[in-house]
């Protein structure tokens, strides 16, 4: 790629778009959401973090990325009626054919395997279908990278200070609360800043525990029960793990560490003979 080239095809013309995929039929989807935090850091957060690390991965792998979704699957997060949270959440059935269509407008191009990157943790809930339904139409290849995060630190797990219990990758912790705070510092209110609050929902009774934001809650020992929790049931002020350890360093160390992880695997996809088969944009239900 020639030095100067956007890597956000929204800055590109339809010349530049053409370049692209002379060299790569690679493209990065950041997915991202809008819902609320704890009271130091916005709305945003997920998306703002996905964005970073995208943004960083996109010059490591010299791929192309499109612009950021942000809006996600977030009906836990929408807090009682007239609270004013300010939580905007997508259905499934509606974020699913964002997903559907924005795939099939990228295949139609020309990309082949479609990389799709959130570190919001629940859009995970509902992709499912429609990643086999674009396989399986297309035959390109969508993959979804979910941001190391929530309990799937292992890339990370070295470069944060929280202890295992004070759940260190959960909602508004210090994974959160650091990256926000390297890549978007005048957006962090560290002097409203809470300590974190998670609970059983009291209405179940004092037999059930949670020691995170998992769907999954712990009864009798086991953790094998899912339960359509509302998130301010179980925790406060929206915020599951510490954010008083968190600092701008540790937050550039995150991004680095995670986007060079994400570069990597993309290097790995170019590397990969798929080829999609069709290429039309239907308005068919998938």
């Amino acid at each position: 790629m020639g030095s100067g080239k956007p890597y956000n095809i929204l800055e590109c013309s339809f010349v530049e778009v053409q370049e692209w995929l002379k060299e790569s039929d690679v493209v990065l989807i950041p997915i991202g959401s809008c819902e609320k935090h704890g009271p130091h850091i916005p709305l945003g957060t997920d998306s703002f973090i996905t964005l970073a690390v995208v943004e960083k991965a996109s010059e490591k792998a010299d791929v192309p990325h499109t612009p950021l979704i942000p809006y996600g699957y977030s009906p836990h997060h929408m807090g009682e009626v007239n609270r004013g949270f300010g939580s905007i959440t997508l259905r499934g059935t509606t974020f699913r054919y964002i997903i559907y269509d924005i795939a099939l407008s990228l295949v139609y191009h020309g990309f082949n395997k479609l990389l799709f990157v959130s570190h919001h943790g629940s859009n995970t809930k509902v992709i499912d279908d429609v990643l086999r339904a674009v396989r399986y139409k297309t035959g390109a290849l969508p993959v979804w990278y979910k941001v190391p995060t929530e309990r799937d630190i292992k890339l990370i797990k070295d470069l944060l200070r929280s202890r295992p219990e004070e759940a260190p990758g959960w909602h508004s912790g210090e994974e959160e609360t650091a990256i926000l705070m390297y890549y978007r510092p005048e957006l962090v209110k560290m002097e409203r800043a809470q300590p974190r609050s998670i609970h059983a929902p009291k209405w179940l009774g004092e037999k059930f525990v949670k020691t995170d934001g998992t769907p999954t809650i712990e009864f009798m020992g086991s953790e094998n029960i899912w339960i359509p929790l509302e998130h301010h049931e179980y925790s406060d002020n929206a915020t599951i793990g510490n954010p008083f350890i968190a600092t701008p360093e540790t937050g550039k160390l995150l991004v680095e560490r995670i986007s060079t992880h994400l570069a990597e695997f993309c290097k790995e996809l170019k590397k990969l003979d798929i080829k999609a088969h069709t290429r039309d944009f239907e308005d068919r239900a998938f």
